[in-house]
């Protein structure tokens, strides 16, 4: 049976309620789940399916409504000071935002068929939307999970709140129709940790720009960034936090400084991300600049701050080496832009990032928080130009598997799946859409009776 037919999908409202997806990338609260939500709905919108992306504002001069491609829109709601705050405090403007969501879909005399929300604050908001919108079915992602970031947390202050963990089991069991887990570890996370039924979720990878991440002379690239042409650079993109393992990366190389310093003779190391230039800086840049100064790498390690998304594929392409030293990463979307590019990388074995990247083809695994192994494979990769060259071809093959046309039809088959369930008293018999080393399974039964 055609689905498009049986049940057309003609507007999506999608939830961020923490985070804007157009913000700038490498801020506090800033990384892959903006690009995910920005490039997906962009997607979307370039089929000619309306969404609207409703996001916190967090700042009074931004226009209320931007438009993201021919169909899509991105709503920021006034829900509390408009200015960005802590993720916990966000939680205490829920009700406002619901309202506010509410009452601008009142007043445009629109109408959705589905929400989509992304994280866990937007999951709470998908199910108080449900009372005021005739009980849309609700896809969620989360992006991160409290209690994995729990279990590498090293001190209280690192640590996600009871209330998150809380949230996150209330939209699992209560909330959510379908669950989206980036990979087969994530499943097993939200299975093992949370007691999620296995049948409510369905293993989706995040997507790439392929046109945006496309290949670039490194000499070109290299000048556009202000690097030496004939010189190499390690890469390190993403927020500056503890979880992101950005000690171990420099560790690594006052390793490679201590034991081989000619290897280093021409070599930069650039981190992006955080603001390195603020009056105040906030504890864990202030602590890797201190930690650089330590090892004395001030004229190696260069800290370039957060950079627009349009800058990215010049700093990717420059680079010989992307480093990902993260503690805990549900996929690991900057490995996946590197690999667009053609860059190889090397990534601690954890989360996403086991999966995504392939050892010794696009890139290595080392164990999380090992410097001395960190070094080990730098080392190689900086001395075998070949090596180099191999690897970063075979990531560039592998990385167009993920384009976001098939990441978003795999999507909309799980749209289609729950809206015919809602609308058929049928049970859809599962099938299997094979993605790159995933296979998505729609659930077989759906925690609603029509």
């Amino acid at each position: 049976m055609d689905l498009f037919k049986k049940k057309p999908i003609n507007r999506i409202a999608v939830l961020s309620v923490h985070t804007c997806p157009l913000a700038m990338l490498g801020g506090k609260k800033t990384g892959g789940m903006n690009v995910y939500v920005r490039d997906f709905c962009s997607e979307l919108a370039r089929r000619g399916v309306m969404v609207d992306v409703f996001t916190r504002s967090q700042d009074s001069c931004v226009p209320s409504i931007h438009e993201l491609g021919a169909t899509g829109r991105v709503i920021h709601i006034a829900a509390g000071p408009e200015e960005p705050l802590p993720v916990p405090e966000v939680a205490n403007y829920l009700d406002e935002f619901v309202s506010g969501v509410v009452a601008f879909a009142a007043h445009e005399g629109i109408t959705y068929d589905l929400i989509h929300s992304h994280y866990w604050l937007s999951g709470l908001v998908a199910g108080r939307l449900q009372s005021f919108w005739d009980d849309l079915p609700i896809v969620q992602m989360f992006h991160t999970l409290g209690h994995m970031k729990n279990q590498i947390a090293t001190n209280d202050a690192h640590r996600a709140p009871q209330s998150r963990i809380d949230g996150e089991m209330k939209v699992i069991h209560d909330i959510a129709d379908v669950v989206i887990a980036a990979t087969p570890a994530e499943e097993a996370q939200l299975i093992e940790l949370y007691g999620a039924d296995p049948q409510r979720i369905s293993i989706v990878p995040p997507g790439v720009d392929l046109q945006r991440f496309a290949t670039i002379s490194r000499k070109k690239a290299k000048q556009c960034v202000g690097l030496d042409r004939d010189g190499q650079n390690i890469l390190f993109v993403g927020r500056i936090e503890p979880l992101k393992g950005i000690d171990t990366l420099l560790q690594a190389i006052g390793i490679l400084r201590e034991r081989s310093p000619h290897v280093l003779n021409a070599v930069s190391v650039t981190i992006v991300g955080g603001d390195p230039n603020a009056d105040t800086l906030d504890a864990e840049m202030a602590r890797l600049q201190t930690m650089r100064e330590a090892l004395g790498l001030q004229e190696l390690v260069t800290f370039v701050g957060s950079k627009d998304q349009m800058m990215l594929p010049f700093y990717y392409a420059a680079s010989e080496i992307v480093v990902m030293p993260s503690h805990y990463e549900s996929f690991g979307l900057v490995a996946l832009e590197a690999m667009a590019m053609g860059t190889p990388v090397i990534a601690s074995e954890v989360g996403g990032l086991a999966h995504l990247v392939r050892d010794g083809v696009t890139g290595y695994h080392v164990p999380s928080r090992d410097p001395l192994a960190m070094a080990q494979k730098m080392f190689a990769l900086l001395n075998d130009s070949v090596e180099q060259w191999q690897m970063g071809a075979s990531a560039r093959a592998y990385a167009r598997k993920y384009a976001w046309s098939q990441i978003v039809d795999t999507c909309w088959e799980i749209y289609q799946s729950l809206l015919w369930e809602r609308t058929e008293d049928v049970e859809l018999l599962p099938h299997t859409l094979f993605m790159p080393e995933f296979s998505f399974q729609p659930p077989s039964s759906l925690p609603f009776a029509v």
